[in-house]
């Protein structure tokens, strides 16, 4: 029977760090180059929900500070769409939201129970 060494980590943390280490693990998992400033985008997305574009993006300048102006959000909402991580919907207010194929919880009591294995090559 092989030896596997274990790991047990506990923490409380907030709301928006639960949303971004799920969005941080996704893309780890999936191979999907993001920087830092991709996955704070990503989580204040999926911690507002469904956002009209324009409004999101002066949001995230404005009130958030993430990025240096209003056109480097859309240049990030659209390089995370092009790798799958936002849809955008609708010809005029396009409406954006995560990918749900990342399966984000976002609300209420949030609870993350990973498991990893990783095996030595024999």
């Amino acid at each position: 029977m092989a030896i596997v060494n274990q790991l047990d980590k506990k923490a409380k943390m907030s709301n928006w760090d639960a949303i971004k280490i799920q969005v941080v693990l996704h893309c780890h998992l999936n191979k999907v180059a993001v920087s830092d400033s991709d996955v704070n985008c990503l989580t204040l997305l999926a911690k507002e929900g469904p956002s009209e574009l324009t409004s999101f993006c002066n949001k995230a300048y404005e009130e958030f500070k993430i990025f240096s102006s209003v056109q480097t959000v859309r240049n990030c909402l659209a390089k995370l769409e092009k790798k799958n991580l936002v849809v955008k919907d609708g010809k005029n207010k396009k409406q954006i939201y995560p990918h749900p194929s990342i399966g984000l919880i976002t609300e209420g009591n949030i609870l993350l129970d990973y498991k990893f294995l990783a095996l030595e090559s024999a």
